[in-house]
């Protein structure tokens, strides 16, 4: 099934199919400039369903806009329809309808590993696909692909409780593991980090927008 088609079976919101298909033509703009052999297929399908379960832990108060055209009770019903089926983690409910979607294992494997708790190890061990999934999700702010310097900075303003809840020294840890990724990736890139931009990836993706889930 095209992704477009998953992603309207799913009720997925708009600005939440956009910050995917923004991780994913960033993947993709990476792997097509990588100089080692990567399973680009699992690493962009992968980063087209990471989040789908993300509307579990939205709180809509300062960006309303995501709300249009369908609105604030329309989608707290959807958020609602999907903690009664899947829960209240939206991690494990992300994980979940990509055992829906009959992903591959890698697949599965991969979406496992974007997650904060997760950098370290994947900064450490040898999978780039790993690593590329990882960095690519921390390219994407909700408005579009950024450097990872701004990125960290909208991650501090909008998980602030995080720092309070575990520490400052969990976000410097993250921050550093995903600092390395980046070196560690464009090492063995034709392209720099700079390259990828809104302007670059706009049109990869219009090509992912018809996207097959196998």
């Amino acid at each position: 099934m095209e992704i477009s088609n998953i992603y309207t079976k799913y009720k997925i919101m708009p600005n939440l199919q956009e910050h995917m298909f923004r991780v994913a033509a960033v993947a993709s703009l990476i792997c097509d400039n990588f100089s080692e052999p990567l399973d680009k297929e699992s690493i962009i399908t992968a980063c087209l369903v990471h989040d789908m379960g993300n509307i579990i832990k939205f709180k809509w108060d300062s960006l309303p806009e995501f709300l249009e055209p369908n609105g604030l009770e329309y989608w707290q019903e959807v958020k609602s329809e999907y903690i009664k089926k899947y829960g209240n983690n939206e991690y494990i409910a992300s994980i979940n309808i990509a055992k829906e979607l009959n992903v591959s294992d890698r697949v599965l494997e991969l979406v496992k590993s974007i997650s904060f708790l997760g950098a370290s190890d994947n900064a450490e061990k040898n999978d780039f696909g790993k690593k590329i999934v990882e960095y690519c999700d921390d390219r994407v702010i909700p408005f579009g692909v950024v450097s990872l310097e701004e990125r960290f900075t909208d991650l501090r303003s909008r998980y602030a409780h995080r720092d309070k809840e575990r520490g400052p020294s969990f976000r410097e840890a993250f921050e550093k593991a995903v600092r390395l990724i980046e070196k560690q990736i464009f090492s063995k890139c034709k392209i720099k980090p700079e390259d990828i931009n809104d302007e670059t990836v706009a049109p990869v993706i219009e090509q992912l927008r018809n996207f097959v889930i196998k």
